[in-house]
């Protein structure tokens, strides 16, 4: 692909985006700028290639420039280009949530369209307090996340959220609240291959926050089942069904975070089916589109839709008084019904699976290496803690992700954690690459 000929951005035509999560002074002398996209790569502003290590942002699961994503969405734009989400409907919002129910296990059969893994948090959060309130329990209140947990930059996810510095900048949020300990223990669990032995029974510190907040006091949990954003931790084996055993107990909701874990980057097409535990809601976002449309569902199981349809009051009142102007947009469903049938057609989550194995030896033949303490991995995904800069915390990693852009490659970093999810499509030769580069920087790293 030929990389579009407008000239460099200057300085000042950099200046009116304030960046989302960006070091905006750091990136504004020093631009990292993206013109292009095919495959498993990227394309920068000098014409040179980039390795996509990441799917953009955990989201290009079937890589980049897909022709059909691309044509079904220009085709839906000259056919019907906005529709209304409230009382209103189109075919593609009706054919996409039926399409997505029938993939979810069980009863998971009902999808709320949102635009984003933040807006389906906020949803799920929602749904949540509501569906309580529903069943005559409006002392259910108390939400509750995981440390190092990332649930979307909304008030809700950030309220259940679990990492310090998206919060210390607003003050409270929601009140009522709590977290579970996060589930990384060196200690115990480093270099694990797949699910750790130990760290089960952290699951058991939700029947200590029940506790402490008494009774009928708690509506939900949410957890990302293997947590993204804060660098790849995998769950401990029995984790995840043990805080659905105590859910259960408690008549507490379950809400599986996986607007990262969706649509493969396991093995699976969802966390759910590979950890075989049900939740009674799932989030969604990023591959679902295959980062082509912004887009986001909260797909929940048939008893939570039907208590809301469960009322006295007449047909025509709304039963969950909550939505987006751009919900279900057009051009959103056919992009993503484009990206299913690829991942469809081509049996990507599979290809994911049988990759898997090769990827977890490269990863781990980082083990040795100057300044490596950890790494973990599960499906296409992968994380590696490397020891901080004494008095200078996230420097290591951060330079060694400008080295990676530099040569590249593109990763991404969190604190001194290298984190990486390759799109689904990558090849085996592709993995060596990434890795005889990452070895090279983590030797040259100060």
């Amino acid at each position: 692909m030929t990389p579009p000929s407008d000239p460099p951005l200057s300085k000042d035509g950099l200046e009116a985006y304030w960046m989302p999560f960006t070091a905006n002074r750091q990136y504004k002398d020093n631009p990292r700028v993206l013109v292009a996209a095919e495959g498993m790569y990227y394309t920068r502003d000098d014409g040179e290639r980039i390795l996509d290590g990441t799917s953009g942002l955990w989201c290009v699961n079937a890589g980049h420039g897909r022709t059909a994503i691309a044509e079904a969405i220009a085709a839906q734009a000259k056919q019907l280009d906005y529709s209304p989400a409230f009382q209103m409907g189109h075919p593609l919002a009706f054919k996409l949530t039926a399409q997505l129910a029938d993939m979810l296990p069980g009863d998971l059969d009902h999808v709320f369209l949102t635009n984003s893994g933040s807006e389906s948090v906020e949803t799920a959060l929602k749904i949540a307090l509501a569906f309580h309130r529903r069943r005559g329990e409006e002392s259910r209140l108390v939400l509750v996340g995981r440390e190092r947990g990332y649930y979307g930059a909304n008030f809700g996810g950030i309220s259940v959220g679990g990492i310090a510095a998206n919060k210390e900048d607003f003050g409270p949020s929601l009140k009522e609240g709590d977290l579970l300990p996060h589930t990384h223990h060196p200690d115990h669990n480093a270099f694990s291959k797949g699910a750790p032995g130990w760290g089960s029974h952290l699951a058991d510190v939700l029947e200590k926050i029940v506790e402490k907040h008494g009774g009928k006091t708690v509506a939900a949990v949410i957890v990302e089942p293997v947590a993204g954003s804060a660098g790849v931790l995998v769950p401990p084996k029995g984790y995840l069904q043990r805080l659905r055993d105590i859910c259960d107990r408690h008549e507490i909701l379950l809400i599986f975070d996986e607007v990262i874990t969706g649509f493969g980057r396991l093995g699976s097409a969802f966390a759910c089916e590979k950890f075989d535990v049900m939740p009674d809601m799932v989030t969604l976002a990023k591959g679902l589109t295959n980062g082509a449309a912004p887009m986001g569902a909260v797909v929940v199981r048939s008893y939570i839709y039907d208590a809301f349809l469960r009322t006295d009051t007449p047909g025509t009142t709304i039963e969950f008084a909550h939505g987006y102007t751009y919900s279900g947009h057009p051009l959103a469903c056919a992009a993503a019904l484009a990206a299913q049938d690829i991942y469809r057609d081509e049996d990507l989550f599979a290809r994911a699976s049988e990759i898997a194995p090769y990827w977890e030896e490269a990863v781990h033949s980082l083990k040795g290496l100057p300044h490596v303490t950890d790494i973990r991995n599960m499906g296409l995904a992968a994380g590696i803690d490397l020891e901080p800069i004494p008095d200078k915390p996230a420097a290591r990693a951060f330079e060694i992700y400008l080295r990676a852009f530099e040569e590249g490659l593109l990763i991404r970093t969190t604190g001194d954690i290298i984190s990486l999810s390759p799109p689904l499509i990558i090849e085996r030769h592709e993995i060596d690459r990434m890795m005889e580069l990452l070895t090279t920087l983590l030797k040259q790293a100060a």
